[in-house]
């Protein structure tokens, strides 16, 4: 399997709508995690943008791939 850091070349994270995509997820899902602070995934804020890390999305993906 393509690791995200592949795909995305030169991208230290992606917006939430792309990370969304990526991880098949609602935006929203995304923000909620954000907001509360409850989510697999920490995002980076940036001027009040949300920027979620494509190392950390890797390893939650790679975590659920093993189980």
């Amino acid at each position: 399997m393509m690791k995200l850091t592949e795909m995305f070349p030169g991208l230290v994270g992606l917006p939430t709508p792309d990370m969304a995509r990526v991880l098949n997820r609602q935006p929203q899902t995304l923000r909620r995690w954000a907001a509360y602070e409850d989510g697999p995934l920490r995002p980076i804020r940036i001027n009040g943008r949300l920027l979620w890390p494509l190392a950390d999305a890797q390893q939650m993906l790679d975590a659920a791939a093993v189980q």
